[in-house]
């Protein structure tokens, strides 16, 4: 669905991605990892749109999307979400989701004066569907709680919710599990499988939590110094001595337990 073909991203002298490529299969979850620094998020902003890249190239479905800026991926059913939640703070939950889909009725003036009922339609029918994402996501309890409120684990299901009012093709997760307490980070991790086997979600998610990669994705693709140092199942990446290398430095070669949990 998505390919990534020797993409580099340079600051001045430092080579913050330098030619990464790998694909990311439809209905897939692949798994991003690698130590701090390997180029990971930046990568991530590249795809995304926030960073245009040096070199290399990026296609969605086979249409060269290199350089779209985010609006233009929207579009395209490509969204991401941050390792911090960017929710609208003093909206309530249903409100942040209420938000999402673009080009609505109520946005123009014109049609808020002389096209009420359109505009009163769209919103029942988009508050329709918000509703049905809060009970998705077992968030009903708190739908009418502002979101600056929420613990950090149900600021990071709003976010998973926000790209689920839009049908989103790919999903770009950014350490959805940083901050979150292992049970909503459970409940989190179910959402996540369920989009992806029911509803054809694709998903890319860099995280640190070798367990819950491990029960999510496949495959699992590990960057080093901003290139691609391997790709394989959880359970390859766990082992392979050149991955435990690169997060732990040699001398502990023999010890794939020692990979960061």
């Amino acid at each position: 669905m998505i390919a990534i073909e020797d993409i580099a991203l340079h600051f001045g002298g430092i080579k913050a991605v330098d030619g990464a490529t790998f694909t990311i299969e439809r209905e897939t979850i692949t798994g991003l990892i690698g130590p701090n620094g390997a180029g990971k998020t930046t990568l991530f902003n590249i795809i995304a749109g926030i960073f245009a890249p040096t070199a290399g190239r990026i296609s969605l479905n086979d249409k060269d999307i290199t350089g779209f800026l985010p609006h233009q991926l929207f579009g395209h059913g490509l969204l991401r979400t941050f390792q911090i939640a960017h929710e609208f703070s003093s909206l309530t939950v249903r409100e942040n989701l209420m938000m999402v889909p673009g080009q609505q009725a109520g946005e123009n003036l014109i049609n808020a004066w002389f096209s009420r009922q359109r505009v009163a339609n769209e919103e029942r029918a988009i508050g329709k569907k918000a509703d049905e994402v809060i009970e998705f996501l077992n968030l009903s309890h708190i739908a009418d709680e502002q979101a600056g409120n929420l613990s950090g684990g149900q600021k990071k299901l709003l976010e998973l919710g926000r790209t689920m009012m839009v049908d989103a093709k790919i999903v770009l997760l950014d350490e959805v599990g940083a901050g979150v307490n292992r049970t909503l980070l459970h409940e989190i991790g179910d959402a996540i499988i369920q989009l992806n086997k029911e509803r054809g979600y694709t998903f890319c998610m860099i995280e640190h939590d070798m367990d819950f990669i491990s029960r999510l994705c496949d495959p699992v693709v590990v960057m080093a110094r901003g290139q691609v140092l391997m790709e394989g199942s959880a359970d390859e990446v766990k082992s392979d001595e050149a991955v435990i290398e690169s997060y732990l430095g040699t001398g502990m070669k023999n010890t794939p337990t020692a990979v960061p949990q």
